[in-house]
């Protein structure tokens, strides 16, 4: 491509050789206007000498300058996307109409899924036994050293489990049909019942209290005085034995003092219908002033079973002594009645 410096040189050769021609056909002619051939012929000539330069200069390869570029400075402007960038498509004129599909009623809803349950199994079993005792055998491994409270015809006690969960507890029966209720602090629950056929031999006289100890029965049978062969507590308890012979009475304690908020329960058994000797036995309540009960109120419940189902029952509410009274006794008579024990 011929450069615009080339264009700019030949046209320049041009316009110098025209004007040359001009020049010499104008004011170099000869004096004698007469032959004028001479000045043509120079005119031609000087033109025919011109046009092949012109076309040796056309013909020439231009010679490429080279450009010498310093101190760029770059700047930057912001893109303009090209104009045939795609374009989001409109949306049609019409409105688009959702359709719905047709409602079908439910009759049949999804069932849950059961939750697995990891629920501990309790075999609780109730087995009479001498004296209108019920031997009560308690398994459940998932609770061991487990507190429970065994519930029996307004009877209440707490006692607990050992490490496999299992207990064994020999109760005295206060029904002849006599129905145990074990629960857990869990919640868990067990039942069991039996029939006691030789309750209506027996009296039976039941103190029970919530703490550690603190109550007891006394039983003075025939006249017996305080550490005679008569008086039958705690310190001196019998078994059922005695009262299986007829000789006389014992005493059953039940709960645990040790257990978290423990439930006691202190009965006396009697065997009047079997008893081997006509008198009276006086029943007398006492209680130990202690540490743990010294200056407190103690909450008490009082039952009497005589026969096969006459059941009688007290509140008692008994205000201890000061704890400078620590290690006395009081004596409560005529909460319990007496057993007039007639010949059979």
């Amino acid at each position: 491509m011929i450069s615009a410096r080339r264009i700019i040189t030949i046209l320049g050769t041009l316009f110098c050789a025209g004007g040359t021609g001009f020049f010499m056909q104008h004011y170099m002619q000869a004096p004698d206007r007469s032959a004028p051939g001479s000045i043509q012929v120079a005119s031609v000539n000087a033109i025919q000498d011109v046009v092949p330069l012109v076309e040796q200069a056309l013909a020439a390869p231009a010679e490429e300058e080279e450009v010498q570029l310093e101190d760029i400075a770059l700047t930057a402007a912001i893109p303009v996307p090209p104009s045939a960038a795609p374009q989001p498509e409109m949306l049609p004129d019409n409105p688009v109409t959702l359709a719905a599909l047709e409602d079908e009623p439910i009759t049949d809803l999804p069932q849950e899924e059961p939750a697995p349950s990891f629920g501990c199994e309790i075999d609780f079993k109730a087995q009479p036994v001498a004296a209108a005792m019920v031997k009560l055998t308690l398994n459940a491994p998932c609770l061991g050293n487990e507190r429970f409270t065994l519930h029996h015809n307004g009877m209440m006690f707490a006692d607990a489990t050992d490490a496999e969960g299992r207990a064994e507890i020999s109760v005295p029966a206060l029904n002849k049909a006599a129905i145990f209720i074990a629960t857990f602090t869990s919640g868990d629950s067990a039942v069991a019942d039996a029939e006691v056929g030789t309750l209506e031999y027996y009296d039976r006289a039941v103190v029970q209290w919530n703490g550690p100890e603190g109550l007891q029965i006394h039983a003075l049978e025939y006249e017996a005085g305080y550490e005679g062969d008569g008086h039958v507590w705690a310190g001196a308890a019998r078994d059922l034995a005695s009262a299986a012979k007829g000789e006389g009475g014992f005493i059953t304690r039940l709960g645990d003092a040790e257990a978290f908020n423990p439930m006691m329960a202190e009965i006396y058994t009697f065997p009047s219908g079997t008893a081997l000797k006509e008198g009276t036995i006086a029943i007398n309540l006492e209680a130990e002033v202690t540490e743990d009960n010294c200056n407190t109120d103690i909450e008490a419940q009082i039952l009497q079973k005589s026969g096969a189902d006459r059941m009688a029952a007290k509140e008692l509410v008994l205000a201890m002594p000061e704890c400078d009274a620590v290690g006395d006794y009081l004596v409560l008579k005529n909460l319990f009645d007496d057993l007039n024990i007639a010949r059979n």
